[in-house]
């Protein structure tokens, strides 16, 4: 899967530099001019890489102190461009995990995105779903079992589906087999929603490293599948 990123500014010169060392890492812009747009487009979409024009920009200070605070967005990489206005220091403690100064250099800005690249699909790989239906499972705390089925999984949990009921504070652990793989594995789990009507999302909140290990396998290479489609 391609990677993603926004960038707010409208200074072009900055536009041309960036945008193009991004495409050649094969990450995809999306170029917004406007913080108002740019503060809704992260409302309603994903990015692993979120670029701020903080200085030059009225309000681009918002968007990145606002950043950490939405769902979609709270976990990608964020990128300050500053220009004199803003400490690198205080760029950091709003969210910043990387700092450009401007004028930003075609060597700067390569070094820094190219530095970066490994946060970013790190993002990507903890946000990934895969869709799959599976058996799974669901242990509760006082000794029951209840047997659901899964929509899709990720690194950090599943969506799964269900007939009974169940309480939120319940649920003590998740146990499920992998497709193409032998060993069961069990992860201690929580739910994270439910809808009342069959469907809930279940939260891993302890995994051992042998088996985080071989769910992030199992997904990278569903990832690689998908971006081979």
């Amino acid at each position: 899967m391609a990677l993603k990123s926004l960038l707010v500014s409208h200074d072009l010169a900055t536009v041309e530099v960036l945008r193009p060392v991004l495409e050649r890492l094969s990450v995809s812009v999306e170029v917004c001019s406007a913080v108002k747009a740019g503060s809704e487009i992260l409302l309603a979409e994903k990015f692993d890489a979120v670029v701020l024009d903080c200085d030059d920009l009225q309000g681009g200070l918002s968007v990145l102190q606002t950043l950490r605070k939405g769902a979609s967005n709270r976990n990608s990489v964020a990128f300050a461009v500053l220009n004199g206005k803003t400490d690198a220091s205080e760029a950091f403690k709003m969210g910043a995990n990387f700092v450009l100064q401007k004028p930003v250099s075609l060597l700067n800005a390569t070094r820094c995105f190219n530095a970066a690249l490994g946060f970013m699909h790190r993002e990507q790989r903890r946000y990934f779903r895969h869709p799959v239906e599976m058996e799974v499972v669901i242990l509760f705390n006082n000794g029951k079992e209840l047997k659901a089925k899964t929509t899709n999984i990720s690194e950090g949990g599943m969506a799964i589906s269900y007939r009974g009921k169940f309480a939120k504070e319940s649920i003590s652990k998740v146990q499920f087999t992998l497709p193409g793989t032998n060993p069961s594995m069990e992860f201690k789990a929580e739910v994270a929603w439910a809808d009342g009507m069959g469907r809930a999302g279940v939260r891993f909140v302890e995994v051992a490293q042998s088996s985080q290990h071989q769910l992030d396998q199992w997904l990278a290479q569903r990832m690689e599948s998908a971006a081979n489609v």
